[in-house]
């Protein structure tokens, strides 16, 4: 059985054309959105956001910026310092620097509305998303009377773009760590994690590799969920009833998959040097060792969408919002993996560039 990520219509611009979502307007998006803005990008760089909020925060920050009107029809541009294209989205209320408004709540998803359906349509080449805050949204949700939840950016587009299964990676310099489960209470980790969920993941990861990484053998070190990756079965049965079975049956299709292995020392040179990525069971098994080696500068990316979507590694940060002493430096990385995984799309599979610390198939025989 072979996976083929969905896709959307194909996005044909010469220059990659990215659009961001700036997140919670309370926070630094806006902030790292007009640091951004002071370089120029190789790629076009369109903001859905409120106009007004961008200028606003620009003239805050004392950085200079101009804002000129997004429009599709014309073929796309390598952004200039000091300018954004603009996709208008309009608050719901004034926005205030580290203030919470749950008003905005519904801002913040017609914003990612709006890039979402651009990136289905063939508008943007891919998505790159800024922080949000998941409490307000809810509370939002709740005091509108719906029954709906927001648990992340990961459900929320897989859900407009009607996949049923995406897969979270989080990517540095040296490391890459995909996720089986997101964004779970703990109590409810082990029931989530079942063979068909673990297989799909699986073969998402693996196509995604291939397909937009250029890695032609993915080699994928997947930890164990219980303490010595379950010790025989002394220590909890899944890995033999769930992660086992399911790596034999991938493995007898030629896929790389290494494991279940004890997530205390796969973080070692002696397994990461000789793979690709870690599939960890759970958000806080794999996360924090790489936002430790690579916090700042990390990307979180969506695989299984029919288009790319990365996204910076942190969070609203509130309290710096407005300040001047947000760095835009995740946004940036975020914004040239998005760019990197787009020219590995649109040209035939080559041998990958790893994170300097894993290293190839090729490169660990040699």
């Amino acid at each position: 059985m072979t996976t083929t990520l969905p896709s959307a219509d194909k996005c044909t611009h010469l220059v990659p054309r990215l659009v961001v979502t700036p997140g919670e307007p309370a926070g630094i998006g806006p902030d790292i959105c007009v640091r951004m803005a002071q370089r120029c990008h190789d790629a076009e760089i369109v903001v859905a956001a409120d106009p007004q909020l961008i200028m606003a925060r620009a003239a805050q920050l004392g950085l200079p910026l101009q804002l000129e009107p997004f429009d599709e029809t014309r073929v796309a541009t390598p952004q200039r310092a000091g300018t954004l294209k603009i996709l208008p989205v309009a608050l719901k209320e004034a926005a205030r620097c580290g203030v919470l408004a749950p008003g905005n709540a519904s801002y913040v998803l017609d914003c990612l509305r709006s890039a979402a359906a651009g990136c289905m349509a063939g508008t943007f080449t891919a998505l790159v998303t800024g922080p949000v805050h998941k409490g307000v949204i809810n509370e939002w949700m709740e005091m509108s009377g719906s029954s709906a939840t927001f648990s992340g950016h990961t459900e929320f587009l897989a859900d407009l773009a009607g996949v049923s299964q995406v897969v979270m990676m989080l990517a540095s310099a040296e490391l890459r760590v995909a996720l089986v489960t997101t964004h779970l209470p703990v109590k409810a980790i082990s029931a989530a994690i079942t063979q068909p969920r673990l297989e799909r993941v699986c073969r998402i990861l693996m196509a995604a590799l291939r397909q937009q990484f250029g890695i032609a053998q993915p080699r994928v070190l997947v930890c164990g969920l219980n303490p010595h990756a379950g010790e025989g079965g002394y220590l909890g049965d899944e890995e033999q009833r769930v992660i086992e079975p399911v790596l034999h049956k991938l493995r007898g299709e030629g896929y790389l998959l290494q494991g279940p292995l004890p997530a205390d020392s796969l973080f070692t040179s002696h397994y990461l040097d000789n793979a690709d990525v870690v599939l960890a069971m759970y958000h806080d098994q794999g996360l924090p060792v790489l936002k430790y080696q690579g916090f700042g500068e990390a990307v979180n990316i969506t695989l299984g969408l029919p288009y790319i979507r990365t996204s910076v590694d942190h969070g609203t940060a509130l309290e710096l919002s407005g300040s001047g002493n947000a760095t835009a430096s995740s946004l940036e990385a975020a914004i040239a993996m998005a760019q990197r995984m787009a020219q590995k799309t649109a040209r035939p599979m080559a041998a990958a560039s790893r994170p300097s610390r894993i290293k190839s198939t090729e490169e660990s025989s040699a």
